[in-house]
């Protein structure tokens, strides 16, 4: 299990790294999913946020109806939604990854410079928002080729420069981070200062890349003839000169393939797949690797670390389980790992220094079945007794639906219990097999531009979470992929019970209620705020939509 550092050889060096999260969470209020929360927080963790502030838990007062108070722009974490029986697994993963993501430094290539001379002399009157403003002089495609090319960037501005930044074997060092390149997207003018410090750097082996233009001038009404001259004859020393050492980028299409030719990707995939980041962290004794799938799709890739000699392991931050990482090769300065990454998953790779023999080991291989016969999965879906609510009388379901299909389940939003006696044939309790409660696939459904806040961009055949216990002991929670859940070392030889707890959205509940009306609110106090996308207050499919099956399959092992 991941549940300590000591698993890394080192103590933490905690560097927290805060942002709000979730506010707008796939609106309408109440509507947002576990898998939801996952994949936004995802995207937040490969922006180096690293602490997560939650929105949010709205107050509900005693006796105020079910589904109580709730915030327009709020997710809704609290117990009024039923998924809420994942909430310990789903905290969990966060606390991992949070957890992994402060260990050690940065480990981040590419340094961004940030022009705030460009942003202040293209203000206007009624526009002097200094963030869209340097977003706008960015333009859409620099940082994403620098990241699809197998780099992860900071952004730095003259006055970080100034202050922390120093010129160290051909590294810039901003304080205690190196970076192996600089680039410079469409900067019109740059401080002499900066610049020179910037030729250093050059000079001195580092990778410097301008885009769109040079810088031609230096910035602000202050500035001398003789500044703005020697911005000139240092963009001319540095970009056009026989003896130049940077490179000019005319079209920021080409940026990943002129960074892949000057300085080797730390992360490189094969084929290509945007959609998938990594954050690297460079600790004492180990490199960590968290890497995303932020596309509904599953993702097959054989990914090439910048890394050599030490072994690997590839740690599951929603079970907290590891194992030896699939290696299929290793030379050169690059580990090449076989990754497959589930609709919004996520890894952890860790390159352990204290890996026992230090030499990277070779991909684990499924071990047969004895006899090497073929298990084909047992098929479970029918027969279950289904109870809604803790008082709820046990019903016959022989085909798994949703609870909408039924007239006095369809705006049902609270827990239900599935239970059924399952006879295991001897050939799942072989040893060396793992045996998984599999609930099957989700479906991607086609992203769509919304008004308010993300969401993930999958239909689950779990409505939206589910615990399962076998013969009375808890096997683990269902609410995001891959839909299962390792039964192993909890079934026995005849007869098994299994019972699966399954809770959706209080959307339903809703759905089946007037909505609030706010005109007398309005009219006493004026209009304060417009509630969000209350127009998709509409019933989602709930439950145990199949099938359900029991696969098994030879563990790993090398």
């Amino acid at each position: 299990m991941i549940e300590n550092i000591g698993d890394l050889g080192s103590q933490p060096e905690l560097e927290p790294f805060a942002g709000l999260t979730w506010t707008w969470l796939h609106s309408p209020v109440f509507r947002a999913t576990p898998l939801d929360v996952k994949a936004e927080a995802d995207l937040h963790f490969l922006q180096g946020i690293n602490q997560l502030i939650g929105h949010g838990w709205p107050y509900t007062a005693e006796g105020v109806e079910y589904p109580g108070w709730r915030f327009y722009a709020a997710g809704v974490f609290n117990e009024k939604n039923p998924w809420w029986i994942a909430m310990p697994d789903l905290s969990l993963y966060l606390q991992r990854v949070s957890f992994l993501l402060r260990q050690g430094k940065p480990a981040n290539d590419v340094a961004l410079y940030l022009s705030n001379s460009d942003a202040w002399a293209h203000f206007s009157a009624g526009r002097v928002n200094l963030l869209e403003t340097l977003r706008e002089r960015l333009g859409p495609e620099v940082v994403g080729r620098i990241l699809e090319a197998g780099y992860n960037l900071d952004f730095f501005d003259d006055g970080a420069l100034e202050q922390v930044g120093r010129v160290e074997k051909g590294a810039l060092a901003l304080g205690g981070n190196r970076y192996r390149v600089v680039v410079l997207p469409g900067v019109e003018s740059i401080p002499a200062k900066t610049f020179r410090k910037l030729e250093e750097f050059a000079r001195g082996g580092g990778v410097l890349v301008a885009t769109r233009r040079l810088p031609g001038t230096a910035p602000g009404l202050m500035a001398t003839e003789t500044e703005r001259a020697e911005v000139r004859e240092i963009a001319r020393r540095l970009f056009e000169a026989p003896s130049a050492v940077a490179r000019f980028v005319a079209e920021e299409n080409q940026l990943g393939a002129t960074l892949a030719a000057l300085q080797p990707p730390d992360v490189s995939l094969s084929p290509a797949a945007p959609k998938i980041g990594f954050v690297h962290r460079n600790a004492a004794f180990a490199e960590i690797y968290f890497l995303a799938n932020t596309d509904n799709t599953r993702q097959k890739v054989k990914a090439a670390f910048r890394v050599e000699g030490v072994g690997a392991e590839a740690w599951d931050p929603v079970t907290g389980k590891k194992a030896p990482a699939e290696i299929v090769a290793g030379d050169r300065g690059v580990t090449t790992l076989a990754l497959e990454l589930e609709p919004y998953g996520s890894t952890v790779v860790v390159f352990s220094r204290g890996w026992p023999g230090g030499r990277a080991q070779r991909a684990p291989r499924r071990a047969p079945p004895a006899g090497g016969v073929a298990l084909r999965p047992m098929d479970i879906s029918g027969g279950w007794r289904v109870a809604f609510g803790k008082r709820g009388t046990p019903r016959r379901m022989e085909r798994l639906r949703s609870w909408t299909e039924d007239e006095e389940t369809r705006y049902y939003s609270g827990l239900a219990t599935y239970e059924k006696e399952v006879t295991v044939p001897e050939g799942l309790l072989q040893s060396g097999l793992e045996v998984r409660l599999d609930f099957g696939e989700g479906n991607p459904v086609p992203e769509t531009r919304t008004r308010n806040g993300m969401q993930a961009w999958l239909d689950a055949p779990v409505r939206e979470a589910a615990v399962v216990y076998v013969n009375d002991r808890r096997a683990g929670s269902v609410w995001c992929p891959p839909y299962s859940v390792d039964v192993t070392g909890l079934l026995k030889r005849g007869e098994n019970r299994v019972r699966i707890v399954v809770g959706n959205l209080a959307i339903n509940h809703i759905a089946g209620r007037r909505l609030p009306d706010y005109r007398l609110l309005n009219l006493r106090y004026g209009v304060r705020f417009e509630p969000q996308d209350m127009d998709k207050v509409q019933l989602v499919p709930a439950g145990l939509l199949g099938p359900v099956r029991l696969v098994a399959a030879g563990r790993a092992g090398l």
